[in-house]
């Protein structure tokens, strides 16, 4: 099986030992004639001269491989004919689920009302985690593990999503009841991909909706909220506050408003990262059920975008 390795160079060396080492079959390279090829591992910014891929001449490729969850800047290429994957890796997963988690118990104890300045603050304990009411916005495969970790530690946790396909142990509110999940949620966590219907999703009139207060974890895609009509809203407490790990513009320009509002906290795109060693393994089995002619796991949905 010849495998072109369609990924920037720099990801080469932390890639290449764990692919092999997950498919020893196959020959991976890094370039070669385009009909030699039976698979592409692509990831955006290959080719790095900041041209598009042409994927037309890759005529016998049975799969591409993303190396990434998000595909939207893959399935827009008009010239991608092959069945496409999204990467779902479990190290990734429980990256998504340790980071969410974390800022969701920041916020559910307050943790930032106690500054070290002197000042004894009492009367300010918090509800137990069973009085707090948590949307999950995207019930994918990390929708529904961040989803499943909240429960387990007490919240009153509901998802949302386009479908509202049931998710054992979780309510799941379907497309037209986004209102009602947005009304909950003391906590919002969005975990939406990127497509024409998410996008600015998170508009003033649905920010309004939130309870006055309410802390919003976005590590879904940067164009699921509109950045305007969001601060504007956290001036009014409207939510009380935003964790932001997702950008319109990455990295986020030093100048950008999010950087000193009171009621903002920037991370690097940190919350999840597909790691090679787990995702070697999934992107192995794709390979081998391509070659094999079976059905690809996390085939990608081109109406849908994901």
């Amino acid at each position: 099986m010849r495998v072109l390795f369609a990924a920037p160079a720099r990801l080469w060396d932390d890639w290449a030992p764990a692919l092999r080492a997950a498919c020893p079959e196959i020959e991976l390279t890094r370039d070669g004639a385009p009909d030699s090829f039976d698979a592409l591992i692509y990831a955006p910014g290959y080719p790095e001269d900041g041209t598009e891929l042409d994927f037309s001449p890759f005529v016998n490729a049975r799969v591409v491989q993303s190396l990434w969850a998000g595909v939207e800047r893959i399935v827009t290429n008009p010239t991608l004919t092959q069945p496409l994957c999204r990467m779902v890796d479990p190290g990734l997963a429980q990256g998504m689920v340790e980071y969410c988690t974390g800022w969701a118990m920041r916020a559910h104890l307050g943790m930032d009302n106690y500054p070290q300045d002197g000042v004894w603050r009492q009367g300010m304990t918090p509800p137990l985690a069973s009085d707090r009411e948590v949307t999950v916005l995207g019930m994918g495969e990390l929708g529904r593990a961040v989803a499943a970790t909240l429960a387990g530690l007490g919240f009153d946790v509901a998802g949302w999503s386009q479908s509202g396909r049931p998710v054992e142990g979780i309510p799941v509110l379907a497309g037209d009841q986004l209102e009602l999940a947005l009304a909950r949620a003391e906590i919002l966590i969005c975990l939406l991909p990127d497509t024409p219907e998410t996008r600015n999703l998170l508009d003033a009139d649905r920010l309004a909706l939130l309870p006055e207060g309410a802390t919003i974890i976005n590590a879904g895609r940067g164009t699921l909220i509109d950045d305007a009509a969001l601060l504007t809203a956290l001036d009014r407490n409207h939510p009380g506050h935003a964790v932001l790990d997702v950008f319109r513009t990455e990295p986020l320009p030093p100048d950008h408003p999010f950087w000193s509002h009171p009621r903002v906290t920037v991370t690097p795109h940190i919350a999840a990262e597909t790691r090679p060693a787990t995702a070697a393994l999934v992107a192995a089995e794709n390979l081998r059920r391509a070659m094999r002619d079976e059905a690809l796991l996390y085939r990608v949905d081109r109406m849908r975008g994901y």
